[in-house]
């Protein structure tokens, strides 16, 4: 994430194709100790690529991510009939209990505060 965040500081600093050098002086900047390998990785996957269509791309593959909501639990079922029962039981909300607040007294403390 380091050097994905340095290559596009890079980028949005004006620099369409950032070197690794260009990389590292980032990263030392900022006291972080840059892997050359890593970087020269980074930099041939992101060679002659439009940084706007690979971030739209991106956008894209995460869409399809869960990010939350009700767990279903599937059975032993191949047919997944056992996962469409449990589904209807997962969303059933739980109810909250209500639990009365006690009001304190100035008598239990032995004094008041208006006296």
């Amino acid at each position: 994430m380091k050097l994905i965040a340095a290559y596009l500081l890079s980028s949005l600093g004006g620099n369409p194709n950032p070197s690794a050098e260009d990389l590292k002086k980032i990263l030392a900047a900022v006291g972080v100790d840059a892997e050359d390998d890593r970087i020269e990785l980074l930099l041939n996957e992101l060679k002659s690529k439009n940084l706007a269509e690979v971030i739209a791309a991106g956008r894209e593959k995460l869409a399809s991510v869960p990010a939350g909501g009700a767990a279903v639990a599937v059975t032993g079922n191949v047919g997944g009939v056992g996962a469409v029962a449990a589904a209807p039981a997962a969303a059933e909300p739980k109810k909250e209990e209500k639990v009365e607040e006690k009001e304190e007294s100035d008598e239990d403390m032995g004094f008041s505060l208006f006296d």
